[in-house]
């Protein structure tokens, strides 16, 4: 007879019965279910209709994922989504790789606060960041300030409306997404490099290695977990980008701005296509499961 067997209880490995563990976790289970399963299960259901959320639908099929991937405007949305992804994500990482590197060859008086700054972005609400960069932006504000001020020494004049500009809008939203995320990737950086031994760094050092051979052979292996973790966080914000989107542009000038977020939203409470906001909703969810699940892979070096 093994342990345990004897109905006392005695030798049973911790966690045992697997049932009590369930127990606790119960409430919590029910409240994901109930928020965020049970909803996304209605939203596939109502995505399978033509429905304006008020009058009875009709039955659609798939005709309303084939409307997101076949209309223009749809797919367009979805590419300012991915453009964004390289300002919230891939920028972020990069500025928070150099000043990580540059921290951990030498030290610097003053990082607590300095990692503070840079993090408080993250606890401002996006909807007061969206309000504060209008005015960044605006005609009179501090960047077309600046740059009246470079023509006045005889550099060309580069003011403009850059949340009106069709050209400029899209990277204008995007750069506010890059100032919010630096802050998050830095600190997720500063934290996985002081688990990093400092003997590599010494070991390095005594090699001969520069400070690029010595992030790419010590720092870029030890901040690897922290790395994938701070791509799914920054990817999955700037693909379900709605608010700082709103407050800005409301997807102008034109549809130069506009994201799946937002045309959930519009399609949903301004064209009454409820069917098809539904079906705009989980295919970016879908996207924003694939995009995380292979960022996470990549930057772990697992193979598929």
């Amino acid at each position: 007879m093994t342990p345990g067997q004897d109905g006392s209880g005695r030798g049973r490995p911790p966690g045992e019965p697997r049932g009590v563990g369930w127990l606790y976790v119960l409430p919590a289970l029910l409240v994901y279910a109930a928020f965020l399963l049970w909803p996304l299960v209605r939203g596939v259901w109502f995505s399978l209709y033509e429905w304006d959320g008020i009058s009875t639908g009709t039955w659609a099929g798939l005709s309303n994922y084939t409307k997101t991937l076949s209309d223009p405007s749809l797919r367009a949305a979805f590419g300012h989504a991915l453009i964004l992804v390289v300002f919230y994500a891939v920028i972020p990482c990069l500025i928070g790789f150099v000043l990580v590197g540059a921290v951990s060859r030498s030290r610097i008086r003053g990082l607590t606060f300095f990692r503070t700054v840079l993090f408080l972005p993250q606890v401002v609400a996006m909807v007061a960041v969206a309000v504060a960069w209008q005015w960044v932006y605006s005609a009179d504000g501090l960047v077309n300030g600046l740059l009246r001020g470079l023509h006045r020494l005889g550099l060309p004049d580069w003011s403009r409306g850059w949340l009106g500009d069709f050209t400029f809008a899209l990277p204008a939203v995007g750069l506010i997404g890059t100032w919010v995320e630096i802050g998050l990737a830095m600190v997720l950086f500063l934290a996985g490099v002081q688990k990093i031994p400092r003997e590599l760094y010494e070991a390095a050092r005594i090699d001969g290695a520069g400070p690029v051979r010595e992030f790419l052979a010590v720092t870029l292996p030890g901040l690897r977990r922290e790395l994938a973790v701070a791509l799914t966080l920054t990817s999955a914000a700037a693909l379900r980008n709605f608010d700082l989107i709103f407050v800005t542009t409301k997807g102008g000038p034109g549809e130069t701005t506009k994201v799946p977020a937002y045309e959930v939203y519009n399609r949903a409470f301004n064209t009454g296509e409820v069917g098809l906001a539904c079906a705009i909703g989980v295919t970016l969810a879908a996207l924003i499961f694939l995009l995380t699940a292979g960022v996470s892979r990549l930057a772990e070096g697992r193979q598929a």
